[in-house]
């Protein structure tokens, strides 16, 4: 036998394959990287635990270069780090923040510092920083009208109200732009466009960590809780982790402790939050493979269910979805109610409490639902067809394409499991 031919290589060198398929490129030699480390030095922050590297399937994160440990700290933070109001009201615009009525909100004051800090360039003490951040962004606000039609139909709506409004923050801060003009030789128009504003906007809502702030007179009322925190910020989310994160008033650092192990030289998460998909790509702009949050929204505005007792239920009923382990409790509930018989109506109550009235109405409400899994899932695979010849004919989204796909194929992936759990319980009534 050669060398290297047994079983015991062959497993060894899958082994091996499946080891460097998850592992991460190291990135911290590239020059971006270099310069951020030498900034967050140059204010009191050094890591030994992390390094910065590409990973497949996430992209960007961050790598440990240990073993961690549960409860284990993976990153500290300094508040000389962190990018608040209060670095905002420092700067050169709190005076005109000061001067404007009706007050700016907080989320106002730090778009406009990150679009002025990123037109200044090479003369902006952020720019290590900003050199890092995303270029563009895939939140619905940014997706071309075509793909957010691609969407499903309750992420869809959500997304047209999202652009609506970064619209409307958008136009109501022109004026207390035109009052920066001061601050610069370029007509203000050209500073703070749409698309820069759009950006600043997006980086706030996608890489913010939760950190109130004490009320400013400067600023309006509204919750100031956002923090920008580089470096922090190219921690990925995994459902699957559970970590402990807070802003520490004693050390004046942001902390983040895991509450699970992580391998050497393997991707370090945290965990934004419970989030199914939908909830993810709208506020963070990325599909979580897997997640076990996942679900389908059975909209009451669909096109195929008009019946007018299947609006009653509706309006009764809020988050009707399919799920992991087939239809939620909300969804087989409302079917219950809607098929049940003219002399059943009196027993609704005792739906609502989960009392099974009679055989009929559990198998039928069965019976609906694998009517409605089904349809969604022929529908699903119609938009995956539609998406696969969009790739081929318009390469330009070909990101924002791949982004539905995922999201369409997620959801396919929901529904086949959902129609299988209600094949089963329908075997139980036959």
């Amino acid at each position: 036998m050669k060398n290297g031919g047994g079983r015991t290589s062959r497993i060894r060198r899958r082994k091996l394959f499946r080891s460097s398929e998850s592992r991460g490129v190291n990135e911290s030699y590239k020059p971006e990287f270099i310069e951020l480390k030498k900034w967050l030095k140059d204010r009191r922050f050094e890591d030994a635990t992390l390094i910065p590297a590409h990973f497949p399937g996430t992209g960007r994160g961050l790598m440990s270069k240990t073993s961690l440990q549960e409860g284990q700290m993976i990153i500290s933070l300094p508040e000389s780090c962190l990018l608040t109001t209060d670095t905002v009201i420092r700067s050169y615009l709190g005076a005109y923040i000061a001067k404007w009525q009706p007050p700016p909100s907080p989320l106002l004051a730090l778009c406009t510092f990150l679009v002025s800090e990123k037109h200044a360039g090479d003369r902006s003490p952020w720019k290590p920083y900003l050199e890092v951040l995303p270029k563009a962004y895939t939140c619905p606000v940014c997706l071309e009208p075509e793909v957010v039609n691609l969407l499903p139909n309750p992420l869809k709506t959500k997304a047209w109200e999202q652009r609506s409004h970064v619209q409307e923050f958008f136009s109501s801060s022109r004026g207390f732009f035109s009052s920066l003009q001061p601050l610069f030789s370029e007509a203000i128009e050209t500073i703070f466009s749409y698309r820069a504003l759009r950006w600043a906007w997006c980086t706030v809502n996608t890489r913010a960590v939760y950190m109130k702030r004490p009320p400013q007179l400067c600023l309006s009322p509204e919750p100031d809780t956002c923090a920008l925190a580089p470096y922090l910020d190219l921690l990925n989310h995994s459902p699957d982790v559970q970590v402990k994160a807070a802003f520490n008033e004693e050390t004046r650092c942001y902390e983040i402790r895991t509450a699970t192990r992580c391998g050497k030289h393997k991707e370090v998460f945290i965990c934004y939050g419970p989030h199914d998909n939908h909830r993810l790509l709208l506020e963070y702009g990325f599909v979580s493979v897997s997640n076990p949050h996942a679900c389908v929204y059975v909209s009451k505005g669909h096109k195929r269910f008009s019946d007018r007792c299947i609006h009653l239920s509706f309006f009764c009923f809020r988050n009707l979805t399919f799920g992991w382990d087939g239809p939620s409790w909300r969804l087989l509930t409302a079917l219950k109610l809607l098929c049940l018989e003219a002399e059943e109506f009196v027993c609704w109550k005792k739906v609502l409490l989960g009392e099974i009235i009679s055989d009929t109405n559990e198998k039928t409400s069965l019976d609906v639902a694998q009517k409605i899994c089904c349809y969604f899932i022929e529908e699903t695979h119609a938009v995956l067809r539609k998406v696969s010849r969009m790739k081929e004919e318009e390469v330009a989204l070909m990101n924002q394409l791949t982004l539905v796909e995922t999201l369409q194929t997620e959801e396919l992936k929901i529904l086949q499991a959902s129609a299988k759990a209600l094949t089963a319980l329908q075997t139980a009534f036959t």
